[in-house]
């Protein structure tokens, strides 16, 4: 099978990055060494190629009332334009098709921002509900052809002042922007700008997009600007570190969201009607998503291990690393209701049981340790 390339992939070979297949994509894993690339992001910046991310433009008079029936959370949040809302994007039995950004920039028009592997699926779904509820929307995915929007996340705590160093245009539009907006900046040096000060590692920075031809040029400016490139491993301890879900791994079109510590994406109080509300009433919360701190020595936490606690009762680890920040193993895990943040659970790795601590997440967030 041919691996899919980002239009920054000779960029990341040139940097000797080590590649691999990441769901039939040619991907960094790292740089180098994976715990420098982490390290930067929480002390000063480093940088993601997330071009495999797929950016969707939705368009036309009805497109909100769309986005009310088809989300999860409520379109009716952004009254502003420039704001960003994060949300699932359920199926009929209420399991997660995607997590997704949604950003509001005019009353007929809308992006989002999907997964790499459900891209596809995304857009079929999304195209189906538009025929269904006769929208008359233009769905037009940017990831490939001529409009192909590129996308670079820039993260840490000098991430934005080195952001600003390239992109001079963009600091008197996002100097004063707060978290979840985000602004169009028609004049920079890499053409059109999308900026928006989201993220995926619990650390402040932009997600930044541009024209799939231009991204190599402002990829290469950032590297001279002192940003570090960040590879696949790096991320994923960043967010796990994070205490933020990955698609596939801690929720997929199976889960109920509410059990994926994501009750706070869900609207259930509005009169609002949506794809899966009313699966997700009937079924509630059968679990919770908290943190797990590994006590004892002899084994690394992954996904899929059994979790049990004091009662007997079990849950399953969803996603698990050793955190470079802390330099413990710590995991996401679906833990049964009855237990409580404080206690002592074990987990069955190979022929033990290992004792961990359960903990709130995030275990990190903007360079400290919260979770110990």
């Amino acid at each position: 099978m041919t691996l899919k390339a980002t239009p920054l992939n000779s960029a990341h070979r040139a940097l000797g990055a080590k590649m691999v297949d990441f769901g039939g994509w040619d991907m960094p894993v790292n740089y180098g060494s994976q715990i420098e690339e982490h390290n930067a992001v929480r002390t000063d910046a480093g940088m993601f190629d997330v071009s495999h991310m797929c950016v969707v433009d939705l368009e036309g008079e009805q497109v909100r009332p769309f986005l009310r029936g088809l989300l999860a959370n409520n379109v009716d949040k952004l009254q502003v334009p420039g704001k960003a809302l994060y949300s699932c994007m359920l199926n009929p039995e209420g399991g997660v098709i995607d997590d997704l950004i949604v950003y509001f920039f005019r009353e007929d028009w809308f992006r989002l921002v999907v997964n790499a592997g459900t891209a596809e699926k995304d857009v079929a779904w999304m195209r189906q509900q538009n025929d269904a509820t006769n929208s008359g929307l233009s769905i037009t995915p940017r990831r490939d052809g001529d409009n192909a929007i590129a996308l670079v996340a820039v993260q840490g705590p000098n991430a934005r002042a080195k952001v600003w160093e390239v992109l001079p245009t963009a600091q008197a539009a996002s100097q004063d922007m707060k978290p979840f907006n985000v602004v169009i900046v028609p004049d920079t040096a890499f053409g059109e700008a999308m900026v928006a000060r989201t993220g995926y590692t619990g650390e402040d920075g932009f997600e930044i997009g541009v024209p799939a031809t231009h991204v190599e040029a402002l990829w290469n400016a950032l590297v001279a600007a002192g940003v570090k490139p960040a590879g696949l491993g790096a991320r994923d301890t960043l967010r796990l570190e994070a205490g933020m879900n990955l698609y596939g791994m801690d929720m997929d079109d199976n889960v109920n969201p509410l059990d994926a510590g994501l009750a706070w994406t869900i609207d259930l109080v509005s009169e609002r009607d949506f794809v899966g509300k009313a699966a997700l009433q009937a079924k509630g919360q059968n679990a919770q998503f908290l943190g797990l701190i590994l006590r004892e020595k002899g084994g690394i936490l992954r996904s899929h291990q059994k979790v049990i606690a004091a009662s007997g009762a079990t849950g399953e680890i969803t996603s698990g690393t050793f955190s470079p920040s802390m330099q413990q193993a710590i995991a996401l895990a679906r833990v049964p209701l009855d237990v409580a943040v404080g206690d002592t659970v074990h987990v069955e790795i190979r022929d033990k049981k290992l004792a961990a601590t359960v903990v709130k997440l995030p275990f990190v967030r903007n360079g400290k340790v919260l979770a110990s």
